[in-house]
């Protein structure tokens, strides 16, 4: 098995068990304007439980979240303070961690729909220009169709680093029961695989869908990326969830998590994963700091 790179758990549920407090619509945001310094030992905790990579805290700083006046008045300076925590925790460790700058979808979490191209390069500006000064590589995670992996490579081009694209799947029962790899916009993880091949990205990743329909995923980009030659790495960070989520908006409520997705479960999906041709595994929402334990120790002894 080749080495891997270790990627964090979910921000969400580590602040909630830290002590923070989170509610609709602010979700993780209201963790950066009140309790900074949980957000922090979020990311200490991690790095300790071995991830090589910590996120930034600002995926829920978009209107969507916070609000459309909130993000013109304060959106910038905590997207700065999401960037200078995770900074700061990684500086700290004893062994180089990079930092990823999040970069999430802007008009709603699985909401391909609400897609608004004219106004999408408005709010990421904000978001990419107050991380630049903290970040290693950019993350564009839980994006559901291509055009906002497009909308991500073009906004980050004012500060040109490392590019990491991450879609989520559809994980219906068609997927669950080994359909073919799809978005949630229902665009083919092969079409995802293609476009990455030739937009410059350094990974394309598969994030906030079941453990079970990752593999498929991975096995997909991997046949599209040795036909084009291409060195895109794959990465996988799936979540906890109980069921699908097509059926609910990012910000009403919390998903309930699954009793059966212990750390030694979710560590043999990564090996699976691994060796279908990912080579960064970390885990999305309810995969906390004990998963990531588990996970980077089972990793890197098979490794």
């Amino acid at each position: 098995m080749k080495d891997i790179l270790i990627l964090d758990g979910g921000m969400s549920r580590e602040l909630l068990r830290l002590g923070a407090e989170l509610k609709q619509p602010e979700w993780s945001a209201l963790a950066l304007m009140n309790s900074p310094e949980i957000v922090r030992r979020v990311h200490d905790e991690f790095i300790v439980a071995g991830a090589d990579v910590v996120t930034t805290n600002s995926y829920a700083l978009v209107p969507f979240h916070i609000g459309e006046e909130a993000f013109e008045r304060d959106g910038a300076s905590l997207a700065a303070l999401s960037g200078k925590l995770a900074r700061e925790a990684a500086d700290a460790a004893a062994r180089q961690v990079l930092v990823a700058g999040s970069l999430p979808p802007i008009f709603g979490s699985y909401e391909p729909e609400n897609f608004d191209p004219a106004r999408v390069q408005h709010y990421l500006r904000v978001l990419v220009a107050n991380l630049a000064p903290y970040v290693d590589v950019w993350l564009g995670e839980t994006l559901s169709l291509i055009a906002e992996g497009e909308a991500v490579r073009q906004a980050i081009k004012v500060s040109p680093k490392p590019l990491w694209i991450s879609f989520t799947l559809a994980d219906d029962a068609e997927q669950m029961a080994g359909g073919e790899a799809k978005l949630r916009s229902g665009e083919t993880v092969r079409a995802a695989a293609e476009w990455a091949a030739s937009s410059g990205a350094e990974g394309l990743l598969f994030n906030c869908a079941r453990p079970e329909v990752m593999k498929t995923a991975v096995e997909t980009a991997s046949v599209v990326f040795r036909k084009k030659g291409s060195a895109v790495k794959i990465g996988v960070y799936a979540n906890a969830f109980e069921s699908d989520t097509d059926d609910q908006a990012a910000n009403q409520g919390l998903h309930d998590t699954r009793e059966d997705l212990t750390g030694d479960v979710y560590s043999r999906f990564a090996c699976e994963w691994a060796d279908a041709g990912a080579s960064m595994i970390g885990g999305c929402c309810g995969i906390g700091a004990h998963h990531i334990h588990t996970l980077a120790d089972t990793l890197r002894k098979a490794g």
